[in-house]
């Protein structure tokens, strides 16, 4: 290794201490005091006033949501005759929580039996558009019809119309098929010619209502119960206001500006609210977003804590089937079919809870301090590298300071001045 003298000739072993030099260069002063403000801005507007950086935050509340919805409609079709909807009709699931759907329209298919019949025309479509449709002999004749272009028309596979016996072929199903194809091409109707299926019978049928059947579910009311509790702070809070007036739920309703807080909304505003048209949701089904909100500053007690909701339309389009199974008196097993269209609502809840701490509060500062060190040492920066005078700049700044060497050899050094009257003895 080398020696001492060696390595303070490399500066390793050199001391530096801070060294302040006033320097009168107004544009880097300017800009100190710019970023210096900056910072402050930040630290006490930003960090510690909106994002509250003073608190100790709890972001993940324990949620619980009890959903209630009250109506009834009436509706008179074909197939069921005059009948009441209560709430066990239109609420899937019966138990509400924080998603449940909403039955606004309905296609019903009564007493399906297993056994043999003509598949839906409408299950899946033709590729081409053929002519009129041949007469029943022309089954076995082996005639299918033009499409456009004169090319003959195929149809797509699996298909549910067909010309002759082999456009079904025997075990075939498809994705949109009610049933297991026979192998026999039957009629359907008067127009259309469809391949026979082993399967639920009469098939659903694919006609639509224009209007719904469940208009009035839009003057339903839903009742959200919703309560939250944030275990690090050991505070909970639920959004229905506590009053003496038992009838307060059954009259109120929300409404952003004159009733922000009441628990009890009409379908046809929630929906209005989240920007969809209920009319037209209500037709063919669809989604629709509930998030409440909760911020709670836990330094006022808690008073302010209140809930905040926002609503979103998710889909336009939204539907499923359910059946009801019995057995009838010959033994056969029996079903009705329902296929369901209806809005469905999903509640998301999110919440946080602030209150003071000491740990946040000296980080949120600390960072602040830093970023002051960081501004001195970027203007530092400017003024040694970047200005026109940083030769000057760094020449002052940094001065190397030796202690003056003494030697111990009398003759080398210069004899101090005698005093006068000793001069004076000196022959």
């Amino acid at each position: 290794m080398g020696s001492p003298g060696a390595l303070a000739g490399w500066g390793l072993l050199d001391y530096k201490t801070e060294k302040y030099v006033m320097t009168r260069n107004w544009r880097v002063g300017v800009l100190q005091r710019l970023l210096q403000l900056g910072v402050v801005v930040y630290v006490v507007g930003w960090a510690l006033i909106v994002k509250k950086g003073y608190q100790e935050q709890d972001l993940d509340p324990q949620i619980s949501v009890i959903t209630k919805l009250k109506g009834v409609s009436v509706t008179q079709i074909k197939e069921l005759g005059t009948r009441l909807w209560d709430v066990a009709d239109f609420v899937k699931p019966a138990q509400g929580e924080n998603v449940f759907f909403l039955v606004t329209n309905f296609l019903v298919t009564p007493e399906q039996v297993q056994g043999r019949c003509p598949e839906s025309p409408r299950a899946l479509p033709w590729h081409c558009v053929p002519p009129a449709v041949p007469e029943l002999g022309a089954l076995d004749s082996g005639v299918r019809p033009l499409c456009r272009q004169n090319r003959v028309c195929h149809p797509s596979i699996p298909l549910a119309n067909c010309w002759a016996h082999e456009d079904c072929p025997e075990g075939e199903t498809g994705t949109h098929s009610h049933g297991i194809k026979t192998g026999q091409c039957v009629v359907f109707n008067g127009t259309h010619r469809t391949c026979e299926i082993r399967g639920w019978c009469p098939v659903e049928s694919s006609t639509v209502p224009v209007k719904p059947l469940l208009l009035q579910a839009k003057n339903f009311t839903l009742f959200i119960k919703n309560t939250v509790t944030f275990s690090k702070f050991n505070f909970s809070k639920s959004n229905a206001l506590e009053t003496w007036d038992n009838t307060y739920f059954k009259w109120c309703r929300y409404d952003p500006l004159s009733s922000p807080f009441c628990p009890v909304f009409r379908i046809g505003d929630l929906v209005a609210a989240a920007g969809g048209d209920f009319e037209d949701l209500a037709l063919l089904g669809g989604s629709v977003g509930i998030r409440v909100l909760w911020d709670c500053d836990l330094d006022a007690g808690g008073s302010d804590c209140r809930p905040h909701y926002s609503f979103q339309l998710q889909e336009r389009s939204y539907n499923f089937r359910t059946a009801t199974h019995w057995w009838e008196a010959s033994g056969v097993e029996a079903r009705s079919l329902l296929k369901l269209y209806g809005i469905r609502f999903d509640i998301l809840v999110t919440g946080r809870a602030g209150k003071f701490g000491i740990i946040p509060t000296t980080i949120t500062l600390g960072t602040g301090a830093a970023w002051l060190g960081v501004i001195t040492f970027f203007c530092d920066l400017l003024l040694l590298y970047v200005d026109g005078e940083s030769h000057f700049y760094w020449t002052t700044k940094y001065e190397e300071a030796k202690a003056p060497k003494v030697t111990s050899n009398p003759e080398q050094t210069e004899p101090a001045s005698a005093p006068p009257h000793l001069a004076a003895q000196v022959p």
